[in-house]
């Protein structure tokens, strides 16, 4: 009778279970093909589906990196605007959660960014600290609201008394910025309003005073400002020195065509913002990178990310189940030059640890037709090369390189200009606006060029001598096609260094 009893419940105990291990083998399965599918990148973060576009809300607190972002969490096109978030405590490797804030009556929650509240000026934290966002409510005004977390980003509480600055006629009014401003110890806020970046301040988060405008007579005004970002930095070399950098994105009229961003170096005393720069400075000559936002909260370290899209064709590029990419988070620094400042971007430190397996040359002439990179082939590496100039006029390499596809980063010694070319990227044919050679001006040092080239599944990152020339571009190869190639036209260079990584996956 106890056998009897021990068998019937083994037998209960394994129909119960079956449900669970095909639970078990359909989870096993999604993970063997989630972030593995076609053009998924491997270190750059995505939405694990939907749409997603520009970075919200960046902002570090108790030893967490936290990235919202616009996301529609009901299809893989542009509508619904929430924040999604994710998490990270070294940049790198991504931790997906719930979506933070959703639309609600004052309309969608478009961009904006978050900021602890370190000694609860906003009263929401009872004496303690934690995290407010400043967001746009999008309805059928455009109007900036708050919200506060107590529990580390994980649940969001929008305040009672929003919007906080209500619209003032603007139809586009929209994307707020804020950090706390030391020297006048106070919040302040840079607002996207049309044409121009209005700056207003608050000593609490809800009561907001305009305080300044700046922009109607200075930079590219090719289409709507928006997504500005304001922080200060010390110029290398000068330690006494230190400048304000101001960024503001336009759509369209950028210098790769379609969206992008622009920057000024000049002066702010916690109202308004000054410079004497006369030309356009372009914070990437690439055509995909936009809605450049900086975390708050880092100490000396400035990192930021942007979201690598263009708006001309943002809603057709060929993936599937998600939309759009960020960029892989840069460092930045800032260079002084005859006079001139300079916007220097690198990859954050953390990005090194996903490499694996290098390959060393150095000190040797490289010719036509030369075989270097012949066994190299790769959907994810990293370049870092020094190449200095002898007689070729062109040069560079030719990244997931099929029989028909690759795409080509070189250099023009004749107009010493830096080039992507990504007309035989792979499939190109969903937007008219998507083939093309994008290009900026890059002098040699020392008759030298410095390159580092980041390749992943669906995009290259360039940047030149140290950082000071930046081009992102998306790229939708064919999976099988993987080769590297290091060519001269013209002509001979001096290969001083070369290193080749190949880079682990973020994800697995």
């Amino acid at each position: 009778m106890k056998t009897r009893s021990v068998l019937i419940c083994l037998l209960v105990a394994s129909f119960l279970l079956i449900p669970w291990r095909t639970g078990v083998l359909q989870a096993k399965k999604a993970n063997e093909t989630q972030y593995n599918e076609p053009y998924r990148p491997q270190y750059h973060f995505t939405p694990q589906k939907n749409w997603m576009n520009d970075p919200n809300g960046l902002v570090y607190y108790n030893g967490e990196y936290h990235l919202f972002y616009q996301y529609n969490p009901y299809g893989d096109k542009w509508g619904h605007m929430s924040w999604g978030h994710a998490v990270s405590k070294d940049l790198i490797h991504w931790e997906h959660l719930p979506v933070a804030l959703k639309e609600d009556e004052l309309g969608m929650i478009f961009s904006g960014s978050a900021v602890v509240d370190q000694h609860d000026t906003s009263g929401f934290f009872d004496g303690k600290s934690g995290m407010v966002a400043i967001y746009t409510s999008a309805g059928e005004t455009q109007q900036q609201s708050i919200a506060y977390s107590k529990d580390n980003g994980r649940t969001w509480h929008k305040y009672k008394g929003n919007p906080v600055i209500p619209n003032p006629g603007i139809k586009d009014f929209r994307d707020p910025k804020v950090f706390w401003h030391d020297k006048t110890d106070q919040w302040v806020m840079a607002l996207a309003a049309g044409d121009r970046i209005q700056f207003y301040t608050s000593k609490n988060l809800k009561n907001w005073s305009f305080a300044s405008e700046f922009g109607a007579n200075q930079g590219a005004h090719g289409g709507v400002w928006e997504c500005p970002e304001l922080f200060q930095l010390p110029v290398k070399g000068n330690p006494d020195e230190t400048k304000w950098v101001l960024q503001v994105d336009i759509n369209p009229g950028a210098v790769a065509g379609g969206s992008g961003g622009q920057y000024f170096v000049g002066e702010f005393d916690g109202k308004k913002f000054t410079t004497d720069q006369k030309d356009v400075q372009w914070v990437d000559y690439g055509k995909d990178f936009y809605a450049t936002q900086a975390w708050n909260n880092t100490g000396k370290r400035r990192i930021w990310l942007a979201w690598m899209n263009n708006w001309q064709y943002a809603q057709d590029i060929p993936t599937s189940p998600w939309r759009s990419a960020m960029s892989i988070p840069r460092e930045v620094s800032l260079t002084k030059r005859d006079g001139e400042y300079t916007l220097i971007q690198e990859p954050v430190r953390e990005f090194s640890q996903l490499r694996e397996d290098t390959r060393t040359w150095g000190n040797r002439m490289i010719t036509p037709k030369n075989h270097l990179l012949s066994d190299i082939k790769g959907e994810t590496l990293e370049i870092e090369a020094e190449i200095r100039l002898k007689t070729a006029k062109e040069f560079g390499f030719k990244v997931r390189k099929g029989s028909e596809e690759e795409t080509v980063i070189g250099y023009d010694t004749q107009t010493q200009k830096l080039f992507v070319d990504r007309t035989k990227s792979g499939e190109t044919d969903f937007s008219e606006h998507f083939p093309g050679i994008y290009e900026a001006k890059m002098e040699p040092v020392n008759h030298t060029v410095q390159l580092r080239i980041l390749v992943d599944r669906s995009s290259v990152e360039v940047f030149g001598n140290d950082g000071e020339t930046v081009l992102t571009n998306r790229i939708f190869p064919d999976l099988k096609n993987q080769g590297l190639e290091l060519f001269t036209e013209g002509g001979n260079v001096k290969l001083k260094k070369l290193k080749v990584h190949r880079l682990k996956s973020a994800w697995k």
